[in-house]
């Protein structure tokens, strides 16, 4: 078993010899024929190291003919563009001149604005082309001038090539240099920038503000005042983009002079149709010479024509710049193009009202300049609207330093108006006949009809915005009914200064008491149930003018029929004989008489109670004052003054009512009979009456 073992691996070794032998002759076979193919890379190498120096000139050559056709190329082509250019710049002013034909043959509004729109775009396109040559010419002519001059200087290629291009080059320097300004300033743009201009003015002329006089509602003070459109869309879109090409064209400062000009012209013309003729008025010594109804026609116009053209005629003037110049500058040209022509227009409205309010302060002023105050403050909210911005705050500062030349007037014409009254005191002498001055009628009226529903929170606003001034936004001041109140007090308390002052000057004892009646019952009837008499307040009326008027017709009877009566006393003529009885009963009767008749003639020629209800009361408490006294005296007396002629009861009562209703009153003697006929029956009673108003008078003097 081992000796087979061993046979075995002997065997084994025996075949991997002979593989190893076999191995090694295929690895030396291998050798041979690696060596044969170094030998052959070696040659390959050889050859294509050969080549590769043969051909590297060649490669060298190609590349910079490349890169000398792309030198070229980048030449020439903008050059070819440029040239087209050129022939598309011909076509468009070929078509302009047929366009501009085509226009000007054209005589229907709609169809001519639809072929205007036509012919911008053409000048649009031909000002595009013409800014594209001028854009682009020099950089192109400065490239192909390069090529040129390498060319030349490396003589890369051949001499013809290079001719042509230098020709090229000349020919299109001189096309450039002088067709590219004749196209932009003298040919056909320019011409046709000219016709927009003049096209743009006369559409602008078109566009005009219809029936502005019949806003105007005269009766109608409510009527809503509304703003019109101007112009057609189509009209407002060939503006709008007329003044686009204008202005692409360096002619914006051209278009922005023919817009405000004709605008301008437009609207003052619109403004002209109200015959505003007031206006041509406004220094103001010129108003103090203007008669008052004059002025105050012209400022009620005024008012009317400032609303009327801030809320229709600018504020359509402002749309209609909106809509045609809002496009250029991203909006920046518009506002001030707009505060141009509302500057023109309202500093004439400015300068009136300015006048108005610098004018004399004379009182019959305050009311319409309280009109004016009111006008403005209900326009300030449009005012502010139209006038927004940067543009018009020139325009809102002078609008601004009007109403308060307004405010300083109104209440300067007020508080004049007391020191007027003050100083009225000793410069005019009171009436002649104790009746109510001028003055006191004036002021009472002028009072009432400040107090009224249209003026009383005017003045009060006027009188709060003036102290608002005066002591600063940060202040507390009065409410306006107590400043209101104050200055109507301060007023009326002048005018009580004004008739205590007069009221002494009297010489006579009993017109004093005349005049003081008849002019504070004037004052308290006259503001009694008024907004006067509210303001005031009632306890303040009757404590000041109700109980001085009552004090001083009681004076007024006490000074000249108590003295009268006087006469008729008769407790002297009880410590009397008979004898002498009858005479003093005669003198005292013919006293009487004879200080009737003074007293009678003093009614006539120096006392008058105008005031038919004050009148008649006064009258009423004379008689119950008089005539039973009278009626006593002669019935008591009667048997001693037989003989002698007197009047009897009832005609000395019809002589008393003679004298109040201004008849002429005289005493005619009667004989006895007649008189001892009526006066035996005659027995009047009663007392003095209170002195009280039994009825009102609401008529204004």
């Amino acid at each position: 078993m081992a000796l087979n073992e061993e046979d075995t691996k002997l065997s084994q070794l025996e075949f991997a010899c002979s593989d190893l032998k076999t191995m090694l002759q295929t690895s030396s076979q291998m050798e041979e024929s690696l060596g044969q193919m170094d030998k052959k890379f070696d040659l390959l190498d050889r050859t294509l190291s050969t080549a590769s120096r043969r051909l590297s000139p060649l490669q060298s050559l190609a590349m910079a003919t490349k890169a000398l056709d792309t030198r070229i190329n980048r030449a020439v082509t903008p050059a070819f563009a440029l040239l087209e250019s050129f022939k598309v710049s011909d076509s468009l002013q070929l078509k302009l001149l047929e366009l501009s034909s085509i226009l000007s043959s054209e005589t229907t509004p709609k169809k001519r604005l639809k072929k205007l729109l036509n012919y911008v775009d053409c000048v649009n396109q031909l000002n595009a082309a013409i800014n594209s040559i001028s854009q682009e010419g020099e950089p192109v002519i400065q490239k192909l001038q390069e090529v040129v001059e390498f060319l030349s200087r490396t003589k890369a290629t051949d001499q013809d090539r290079t001719h042509r291009l230098r020709e090229t080059l000349f020919t299109l320097k001189a096309l450039y240099e002088n067709e590219v300004d004749a196209m932009k300033f003298d040919g056909l743009l320019d011409e046709a920038l000219l016709n927009l201009q003049d096209e743009y003015e006369s559409i602008l002329q078109l566009l005009r503000h219809q029936n502005i006089g019949d806003q105007v509602q005269v009766d109608d003070k409510e009527a809503e005042i509304v703003a019109s459109d101007l112009g057609t869309e189509l009209e407002v879109e060939v503006l709008q983009r007329i003044s686009e090409t204008l202005a692409a064209n360096d002619c914006l400062d051209i278009c922005i002079d023919i817009y405000v000009k004709v605008r301008y012209r437009r609207a003052a013309k619109a403004l002209m149709r109200l015959n505003p003729d007031y206006l041509r008025t406004y220094k103001p010594e010129e108003i103090d010479a203007m008669e008052w109804e004059t002025l105050e026609t012209a400022i009620s116009l005024w008012i009317q024509h400032l609303e009327l053209a801030v809320k229709t005629l600018l504020v359509s003037e402002k749309k209609l710049c909106n809509q045609v110049l809002g496009n250029i500058m991203d909006g920046v040209v518009w506002p001030q193009c707009f505060v141009k022509i509302a500057d023109k227009i309202m500093a004439v409205f400015f300068r009136f009202g300015e006048g108005v309010a610098r004018s004399s302060k004379e009182p019959h002023k305050l009311f319409k300049l309280l009109d004016m105050f009111d006008s403005l403050e209900k326009l300030r909210p449009e005012f502010s609207d139209t006038f927004e911005g940067e543009a018009g705050a020139d325009i809102c500062t002078r609008f601004r330093e009007l109403t308060k030349l307004l405010v300083h007037g109104s209440s300067k014409v007020f508080w004049e108006f007391g020191l007027q009254i003050e100083g009225n005191s000793y410069s005019c002498p009171p009436p002649q006949d104790g009746s109510v001055p001028k003055l006191v009628r004036y002021a009472i009226n002028y009072l009432k009809y400040l107090t009224t529903d249209a003026y009383k929170a005017r003045m009060a606003m006027v009188l709060w915005t003036e102290q608002m001034w005066k002591v600063g936004i940060l202040s507390k001041p009065e409410t306006d009914k107590n400043l209101l109140q104050d200055a109507v007090t301060n007023v009326m308390d002048a005018l009580h200064r004004n008739i205590e002052t007069k009221r002494l000057s009297y010489r006579d004892k009993i017109l004093p008491h005349v005049f003081a009646m008849n002019t504070y019952w004037y004052i308290y009837i006259r503001t009694r149930n008024t907004e006067l008499g509210k303001l005031l307040g009632d306890q303040y009326m009757k404590n000041k003018y109700k109980v001085v008027a009552e004090e001083s017709a009681y004076m007024y009877q006490k000074q000249s029929w108590g003295q009268l009566v006087k006469l008729l006393d008769k407790e002297d003529l009880k410590r009397q004989s008979k004898e002498g009885l009858g005479s003093l009963a005669r003198a005292k009767m013919e006293a009487f008489l004879k200080g009737f008749d003074e007293i009678s003639r003093r009614h006539r020629g120096s006392y008058r109670i105008p005031d038919m209800d004050l009148r008649e009361q006064i009258k009423e408490s004379t008689i119950k004052l008089v005539v039973p006294v009278y009626t006593e005296f002669l019935n008591t007396f009667s048997a001693v003054l037989r003989g002698k002629l007197y009047v009897n009861p009832y005609q000395l009562q019809g002589l008393l009512g003679q004298i109040f209703d201004g008849s002429d009153a005289k005493l005619k003697r009667r004989d006895s009979k007649d008189r001892m006929a009526g006066g035996n029956s005659v027995s009047v009673e009663g007392e003095i009456m209170d002195f009280r108003r039994s009825r009102s008078i609401s008529s204004n003097v």
